[in-house]
Formats: structure tokens, C-alpha cells, sequence
């Protein structure tokens, strides 16, 4: 008999995605974001804060329904903030991430591009979500990013894949399922743990030199699974565990990154580490 509530917890995370996904302000494109800081071109990074951030969305996101908290948090404390849409399917709107997460790459790397030439900052510093805070590692390590990004902080970053709670173990009793899933939502598939594009990114090292990185967990995350995976090896590696701020954050895969100020907090403690202040539940209310 198989355990109903492992396999009704993703399922329900999958639904929940999609509901933040279709509420009014994800109609709207990445462009129709608040023009004084988000998506703003003509945004000139300060001297306190010199690199623009740019957010990429996760697994069935966009670039704004993942934002809409993070974004305005950043945009109030002086930060020119940017997301952009990735891995879009011919034919399916609104629902991104999909593609093939090597082809992301090569879209994230354009956008960066396009934001360094509009704000004349050398560098920028990246934001992920999910597949968003792994698929930049791709961008870092075989795409030239290395020398255009100060800093990548995953917010619950799949980045050594995901069983789904041990879901994915099931799919070879399944015949064509795992060719089905390969053939129609790549992204998907590159994200279960031991994918061949798994595999490739993390050969010889998590991390690439000249970057930092952060990393912040949630122990209650049902998406990426076991959550300890999200965890990264390197010389310029911080991983956190939200619970470890803050012991009564109950926050899990979707709330970790769409509205927990908890997590916000830290995400600016690691874009700011100079001016970092302790995180901690009081957060929530900062």
C-alpha cells in the first residue's frame, strides 16, 4: 500500500504552486513590475549597494508571481532588482521552468548581460528559488558567469536533485514514464536526483572559484527532498537552516520563497555580509 500522505504532500505543493501562479498579478509580465526598482533599466546601483539582483523564479514560476515579496523587499532597502522568465514551453503560459535547465542557463546568461550593459555594474548578484537558486550553477560553471556574479544565495536550491519523498524511486515500475516526463517537461526531469545534467554540474566541485555562495534551507521542505541535499561543499560555501534562525518558522518549500521574512532577512544578510545583522524570529517583523 503506498504511504498516501508522502505521496499527497508534493502533490499538494504542486497544486499550491499553481495557484500562486494564476493569481492577477501574474498576467502581468516581467515588465509590468513596480518601475521604481523592479525591472526599472533605468535603475542605478548605489555605492552601498553596487551590484544589481537578479531573481530567478523556480519550478513553474514566473518572473513576477515568485517575486512579489522578495522583489519590493529588496527594491525598499536600495537595491536594483530584476527577474526574467526562463525554460518557457511552446504553448503553456504563465508556467515556467520547464525547458531544459542547460538552455536556462544560456537564457539566464543573456539576461545578465542585458542588466550589467543597463546598470554599468561589473558584476551582479543572483537570487534563486528552487530549480532557480540551482540551474545559476550551470551559468557559473560552464556559460562564463564566474566573471559576472559576486554572489548566487539559493533560497531552497535542488541542487543535488529531489526524490519527491522518494516518488521518483517509483518511476521504473512505471514503463515510458520516465521517457514521457524527459520528452515533454525536461526541466523536470534534469531536476531528479542522478539526472545526467545532475550529474554533469556537480562533477569535480559544487562550487566555482571567485563566487559566493549561500545557501537557506527549510528541514519541513517536501519539494526537494531529503532538503539536506540543498546543501553545497566549497571554500566559499554559508549553507543555513531557516529553523536554525528561527526554531519556530514552520515555512516549507513555497513559503520559504515566496513570503518568509525570516528567510528575506538572511537573503540580505548574504547580499550585504559586510553589514550583515543576526536573524533571528524577530525578523519576520523587520
Amino acid at each position: 500500500m503506498l504511504p498516501w500522505k508522502r505521496v499527497l504532500r508534493p502533490l499538494a505543493a504542486l497544486l499550491l504552486t499553481a495557484a500562486v501562479a494564476v493569481v492577477p498579478a501574474a498576467t502581468a509580465s516581467a515588465s509590468d513590475a513596480p518601475a521604481s526598482g523592479w525591472n526599472d533599466y533605468s535603475c542605478k546601483p548605489s555605492a552601498a549597494h553596487p551590484r544589481p539582483v537578479v531573481l530567478v523564479h523556480g519550478t513553474l514560476g514566473n518572473s513576477v508571481d515568485n517575486w512579489l515579496g522578495l522583489a519590493p523587499y529588496l527594491e525598499s532597502r536600495g537595491y536594483c532588482v530584476y527577474s526574467l522568465d526562463y525554460g518557457q514551453l511552446p504553448g503553456v503560459p504563465l508556467f515556467h521552468g520547464l525547458g531544459p535547465i542547460d538552455k536556462s542557463a544560456e537564457q539566464l546568461a543573456v539576461f545578465v548581460d542585458k542588466v550589467l550593459a543597463a546598470t554599468g555594474a561589473a558584476k551582479a548578484d543572483l537570487v534563486g528559488h528552487s530549480q532557480g537558486g540551482m540551474m545559476p550553477r550551470y551559468y557559473l560553471k560552464f556559460l562564463g558567469g564566474a566573471a559576472k556574479v559576486n554572489a548566487l544565495v539559493g533560497i531552497a536550491p535542488d541542487n543535488h536533485g529531489t526524490d519527491l519523498d522518494g516518488l521518483t524511486h517509483l518511476l521504473p515500475y512505471f514503463p515510458g514514464a520516465e521517457d514521457l516526463l524527459k520528452a515533454t517537461t525536461p526541466g523536470l526531469a534534469d531536476q531528479i536526483t542522478g539526472s545526467g545534467f545532475l550529474t554533469k554540474l556537480n562533477a569535480g566541485g559544487d562550487t566555482v572559484p571567485g563566487v559566493r555562495y549561500t545557501v537557506i534551507a527549510t528541514r519541513y521542505d517536501e519539494v526537494v527532498t531529503p532538503w539536506r541535499t540543498q546543501y553545497l561543499s566549497g571554500s566559499d560555501v554559508r549553507n543555513v537552516l531557516l529553523q536554525d534562525l528561527c526554531p519556530l518558522d514552520l515555512s516549507e518549500h513555497l513559503a520559504i520563497g515566496l513570503f518568509d521574512r525570516i528567510a528575506f532577512h538572511e537573503v540580505a544578510n548574504a547580499l550585504d555580509p559586510a553589514h550583515a545583522t543576526a536573524t533571528t524570529c524577530a525578523s519576520a517583523f523587520s
